[in-house]
C-alpha cells in the first residue's frame, strides 16, 4: 500500500508508539490526585508542556493541550473575540471548516464576519484585509497553510497589520505545524494537533499569548489551570510531546519537497494543471486537474492499485458540494470536481511517485 495522504493524517511514528506504551504501562495515576501515582502523571504532563514549549520557543503556561485541531480553532477563535470586547472578525475564504463552521456560528449569534478573498493560488489579498479593519475589529484568522491546496499564507505580514490595528491575531496552524516555519510570538493563538506530525489522534494544542485571557469553551473540573476541564490524555499527551522531539530533531523538509516537485515536473509533462502556488507552498502538497475524470472515479482506481489519496479535507470527504476552497481560488466547478491531492511525508519514495505517474499516464492517454 503506497500512502499519499499525509495531510488527512500521518502513520504514528514507532518511537511515538513505544513511548506511549510505555506510558500505559507505568503511569495508571489521574493526575490530579494528591498522591504518589497521580503526581507521577501530573508529572509527566507538565514536563512534555515545558518540552513543547522549548520547542515552539513560547513559555509552558502559553501551551494548553486539547483534543485537536477543531477544538482549539473553536476555542481560540470564540474566546479571543469575546475577550477583544469587539464584534467583527475576519477570516478568509479557503479557511478548514473548523474555522468556517465556528465563524458563521458567531455570525448567526450576531457577530459581524467579513472573509478576505484569496488570488488565484490561494494567497489571501492584504490590501483587503486592512481594508476591512473597522473600530470593531476584535480577531483576525487565518490559516497558516492551507489544507487542500498547500498554499502558505503570509502569516508575519498579517501580524503586523493586526498588530498596527490592535486586533487579535490567531492562526489555524494545523497543516504548518514543522511543514513551516512559524513564529510563535508573532500570533496570539494558534492551534495545532498532533496527528499530523506522526502523533497520536485525539490530542492537540492551543497556544494562547501570556497576558491574554479567554473563557473556557467547556465547563468542569480545574485541568489546564481551570481553562480546560476533563481527565487528562496523559498517554496522548507524551506522544504528542514525543512527536514535537522528533521533528524537531530530524528536518526532513528539503526531502520531501524534493519528492514534490520529482512529482510536480512529471505532471507537468503529461499537461496536467496543478492548483495553488507553485514558489509558497508545503513541501509535501500537490494538488491537480484530471480534466474530465470526476476524482471519485481517480480515487477508486487508485485505491484498487494499492494508493491511498484523497480529492481534499477528510473532514468533507462524502460531500456532493465542489471545495470551497478550489471554487475560491476560480475553478470551474467540473475542475474542482476533477481534482485530486496528494501530501507526501518522509516515509514516502521516488519510486512510490512513479508508480503514480505511470496510472496516470494511462488515465490521461484513454482520455
Amino acid at each position: 500500500m503506497i500512502y499519499f495522504d499525509n495531510a488527512a493524517t500521518t502513520k504514528i511514528h514507532p518511537q511515538v508508539l513505544e513511548e506511549m506504551y510505555e506510558a500505559y504501562k507505568t503511569i495508571s495515576g489521574n493526575p490530579s490526585s494528591v498522591y504518589s501515582l497521580g503526581q507521577e502523571a501530573k508529572g509527566a504532563i507538565e514536563h512534555a508542556r515545558q518540552t513543547i514549549a522549548n520547542i515552539m520557543g513560547v513559555k509552558p503556561k502559553e501551551i494548553y493541550f486539547t483534543s485537536g485541531g477543531t477544538e482549539s480553532d473553536n476555542w481560540a477563535i470564540r474566546g479571543l473575540l469575546k475577550a477583544s470586547k469587539k464584534n467583527h472578525l475576519i477570516t478568509s475564504t479557503i479557511e478548514h471548516h473548523a474555522v468556517l463552521h465556528t465563524t458563521e456560528y458567531l455570525r448567526e449569534n450576531g457577530a459581524k464576519v467579513d472573509y478576505v478573498k484569496v488570488d488565484k493560488d490561494g494567497i489571501i489579498d492584504l490590501e483587503e484585509l486592512e481594508s476591512l479593519i473597522s473600530e470593531d475589529t476584535g480577531l483576525i484568522s487565518i490559516m497558516t497553510a492551507n489544507n487542500e491546496i498547500g498554499t502558505i499564507e503570509p502569516i508575519e505580514e498579517i501580524s503586523k497589520i493586526a498588530k498596527a490595528h490592535n486586533v487579535l491575531f490567531h492562526s489555524d496552524a494545523v497543516q504548518g505545524f514543522f511543514n513551516t516555519d512559524i513564529d510563535f510570538k508573532k500570533l496570539d493563538a494558534a492551534s495545532m494537533s498532533a496527528h499530523k506530525i506522526r502523533g497520536p489522534k485525539g490530542i492537540g494544542i492551543m497556544y494562547l499569548r501570556d497576558g491574554i485571557k479567554i473563557d473556557n469553551l467547556i465547563f468542569g473540573g480545574s485541568q489546564e489551570r481551570g481553562k480546560r476541564p476533563g481527565t487528562e490524555n496523559v498517554q496522548g499527551i507524551i506522544g504528542l510531546s514525543k512527536a514535537c522531539q522528533i521533528k524537531s530533531q530530524n528536518d526532513n523538509r528539503a526531502y520531501v519537497k524534493s519528492l514534490r516537485d520529482y512529482l510536480i515536473k512529471n505532471l507537468e509533462d503529461l499537461k496536467i494543471k496543478i492548483n495553488g502556488s507553485l514558489e509558497k507552498r508545503l513541501v509535501g502538497n500537490v494538488n491537480f486537474i484530471l480534466e474530465g475524470i470526476h476524482q471519485n472515479i481517480t480515487l477508486m482506481k487508485l485505491d484498487l492499485a494499492g494508493i491511498c489519496a484523497s480529492a481534499g479535507s477528510a473532514c468533507t470527504a462524502g460531500s456532493l458540494s465542489p471545495s470551497h476552497v478550489l471554487k475560491a481560488i476560480g475553478l470551474s466547478d467540473e475542475d474542482a470536481a476533477s481534482s485530486i491531492r496528494i501530501s507526501l511525508n518522509e516515509e514516502n519514495t521516488k519510486e512510490e511517485i512513479d508508480v503514480l505517474i505511470n496510472l496516470l499516464k494511462n488515465e490521461v492517454k484513454n482520455e
